[in-house]
């Protein structure tokens, strides 16, 4: 039986929305910032522009 939060997640999905956890996307060999794309080295731990941080 799926939970509550399991079928807002798949509502959401279809519609086009991330549910998981968001996290750094790579970009050749650098790390991209999901929020405002900014590109670091490999070993950032934090967005330099934004102050996102997993």
């Amino acid at each position: 039986m799926a939970t509550n939060g399991d079928m807002f997640d798949e509502f959401l999905s279809q519609r086009g929305h991330r549910t998981e956890a968001p996290s750094w996307e790579q970009e050749y060999n650098k790390k991209q910032c999901p929020e405002c794309s900014g590109l670091h080295d490999m070993s950032a731990t934090q967005c330099s522009v934004c102050g996102w941080a997993p």
